[in-house]
């Protein structure tokens, strides 16, 4: 597969701006890969697909606010600072991306808030907009933290053209987001109400959680023609005994088992023992997958609808089947489906 194969014609009107008015009535189209049929139905529609013991697998990151605004000195320059991650508690230390990335150096220091109560040093060039600061805060490391939450907004991505609103810091956010470090929702996750997963629960559906920090990774486009050249960054994954456990017996006892999103596949396929069942992980993975593939745990998942080229629809398309694929996008396209972060759903069994 090459990457033009995975070029369509999207208009732009179709990437959502905004969230849907309720969480579980977005659209959802549901492809049955046997049948090789495709129906259009509602979100909260999802409990009809799904019997007693079968499984749903979440992914609980939560979305820190990880974009901040600062003024560079002498110049007062506004430059917007994206934390991208971590890389040292102690010392402060934080890879970022830095718009406009040409005004920043090594030696600069960035001021933060209306008092430039939290200042920043450039301490490392490590790619064309990508840069490592130092940041410089005399409180605790907690009081650290609440500050850059304090100073930061929502990091909505780039393709929304309008300003964060007070709604999307919830609408931005799974309902069972628990541990922070991700950088965009894993947006598949948005279309769940409390309402939905307790008649779920209640339909005795069982649910398992794995934490897949999102990076920006993941949306980093494709720039190869051939595919198996193409790097995905690393993003921090952890399944947990729990989740084996819940995971492994709905295999043996051969229940459905739903990936919610492409992170939670991702996830599962980055630890599959040789006899293709799932182990616990705590570490980081790069997992890029991509037609042909043979998938090990899941045999049904939730997703949005993603853009053109990019890797998010190459799984889908090792899912569910590329022509199959194709003739679902169309057809999303035809009924005015609403496309990424925001968007629609698709449920794949």
């Amino acid at each position: 597969m090459k990457l033009s194969h995975f070029n369509f014609d999207l208009p732009p009107h179709l990437v959502a701006e905004y969230p849907a008015e309720n969480r579980d009535e977005s659209k959802l189209m549901v492809i049955d890969r046997a049948k090789g049929t495709i129906e259009h139905k509602l979100f909260k529609d999802l409990i009809d697909y799904f019997d007693d013991q079968d499984v749903m697998i979440l992914n609980n990151t939560k979305v820190f606010p990880a974009r901040l605004y600062g003024n560079k000195e002498k110049t007062g320059a506004r430059i917007e600072v994206f934390l991208l991650r971590e890389l040292n508690e102690e010392q402060r230390l934080w890879d970022v991306l830095v718009d406009p990335a040409r005004k920043i150096r090594i030696g600069n220091k960035l001021y933060f808030g209306d008092d430039d109560s939290l200042v920043a040093e450039v301490i490392d060039n490590t790619t064309s907009r990508g840069r490592t600061l130092r940041f410089l805060y005399d409180g605790s490391y907690t009081e650290f933290r609440k500050k850059l939450r304090d100073l930061g907004e929502t990091p909505l991505p780039k393709y929304i053209h309008r300003d964060v609103e007070a709604e999307d810091e919830e609408r931005y956010q799974t309902i069972y987001a628990k541990h922070e470090g991700a950088v965009a929702a894993p947006t598949a996750g948005l279309h769940f109400s409390k309402h939905l997963l307790k008649r779920l629960e209640i339909k005795g559906v069982n649910f398992a959680e794995l934490t897949l920090h999102v990076g920006l990774g993941t949306f980093n486009p494709v720039e190869v023609e051939d595919l198996s050249k193409h790097k995905m960054d690393s993003e921090e994954l952890i399944i947990d005994e729990r989740a084996v456990s819940i995971v492994n017996k709905a295999k043996a006892e051969k229940r459905r088992i739903c990936a919610v999103g492409t992170t939670v596949m991702r996830g599962l396929e980055s630890s599959v023992s040789s006899q293709h069942t799932l182990n616990e992980f705590e570490g980081w993975t790069n997992k890029f997958i991509f037609p042909p593939y043979d998938f090990s745990i899941a045999n049904c998942m939730v997703t949005n609808f993603h853009l053109p080229k990019s890797t998010l629809l190459m799984m889908i398309s090792a899912f569910m089947g590329h022509d199959l694929m194709k003739r679902a996008y169309k057809e999303a396209v035809d009924n005015e489906y609403r496309f990424y972060s925001y968007g629609d759903a698709m449920l794949i069994i």
